[in-house]
């Protein structure tokens, strides 16, 4: 590896993104484990076989025999015709049910293809000094012991399964039961084999994922680059927040001079609500703002003369409301007492003016 790949490998510390996965998977770099399809397509192999066998090998044994008796001629192509088709009409569900397994053991890991993009033709793949490299490289090498390491299992798990003690019992029985006993055999071996892929493809697929999250781990640098791709630039983006905070303060300034009276914490919090009487069913909270914006609040509404009442508790309250919404049911005794007190001190104000 070279000195820059080997920087680069040490500097992808963080768990791939679901977006670089998903990019992956676009590309054609899933965690698939060919032990897995291998072991579902032999299951589907045995499961189809022993369900095909005893009904479509009489027939089978039936034109065989029928071939035999005939000998050659004629009839004997006939026959060899007959046999083939058995043996057709024997192996097509086998088959059949081998590549449907196949199939779906891929799907499952794989899940359905999101680009054609890994089927198109590419003189990368097809390079044969790549292909010697790969063979010849860490990743070819570690293969090699994979498939080592799953023969040896598999051919211990068959070891065990062997009864050798059965071949010299065999001599002794009838040519009868010589059949029944080579089927207990066969289907020893097949279960010792089935159950040897098993656990390999259980470890595979562990293995197989694992080294899929590893190859697809990302740099923090990748990262922030990804975030700028996915959502904007980060500096743009608070720009634009920015914008619409200082939009959304001055529509609220704009709407101060209209309420109907400012509650304040006195200094931290300040709430502008406004209320028409006969016009609407509960007050409405127009403007909030806390420090530097309740000041601006306050101020907008002591030069439109805009009544200001302090309430600690209901201005904290009350500032946990959305602007532009209706004051809830348990706030509207507390905020219908101080608009009826705020419209008492107008009343008392515009009294001596009459006078």
């Amino acid at each position: 590896m070279a000195e820059g790949e080997q920087k680069e490998a040490e500097d992808r510390t963080e768990a791939p993104t679901p977006r670089r996965i998903e990019k992956a998977a676009e590309e054609g770099q899933v965690a698939l484990s060919r032990e897995a399809v291998g072991f579902v397509t032999l299951l589907a192999a045995t499961l189809a076989t022993s369900l095909a066998l005893p009904a479509l090998g009489a027939g089978m044994f039936r034109s065989m025999r029928a071939l035999l008796e005939a000998g050659a001629g004629a009839e004997g192509f006939v026959l060899a015709r007959a046999l083939a088709a058995s043996a057709a009409l024997m192996l097509l569900p086998v088959l059949g049910a081998t590549a449907l397994a196949a199939i779906l053991a891929g799907l499952a890991q794989t899940g359905l293809p999101r680009s054609t993009k890994p089927l198109r033709p590419s003189l990368a793949r097809m390079n044969p000094v790549a292909a010697v490299k790969r063979i010849l490289g860490p990743d070819g090498l570690a293969e090699l012991a994979r498939t080592l390491l799953k023969l040896g299992a598999v051919g211990f798990a068959l070891w065990l399964a062997v009864d050798l003690s059965a071949l010299p019992a065999s001599l002794h029985r009838p040519i009868g039961a010589l059949l029944g006993a080579a089927a207990g055999g066969a289907a020893r071996l097949m279960t010792a084999a089935l159950l040897a892929f098993a656990a390999l493809a259980a470890l595979d697929i562990l293995w197989v994922r694992w080294r899929h999250l590893r190859q697809l781990r990302m740099s923090r640098e990748d990262i922030r680059d990804e975030l700028k791709e996915t959502e904007g630039d980060p500096t743009l983006k608070a720009r634009r927040r920015s914008i619409q905070e200082g939009r959304a303060r001055r529509r609220m300034l704009s709407a101060v001079p209209k309420a109907a009276v400012v509650i304040t914490n006195p200094t931290h919090y300040a709430v502008a609500l406004q209320y028409e009487q006969g016009q609407a069913a509960a007050p409405r909270l127009v403007a909030k703002g806390v420090d530097a914006m309740a000041a601006r609040i306050r101020a907008a509404a002591e030069e439109h003369g805009v009544p200001i009442v302090s309430n600690p508790t209901l201005a904290r309250a009350l500032y946990r409301l959305e602007p532009d919404t209706e004051i809830p049911p348990e706030h509207w005794q507390a905020v219908a007492e101080i608009i009826a007190y705020v419209w008492r001190l107008k009343d008392r104000v515009s009294e001596p003016a009459h006078g």
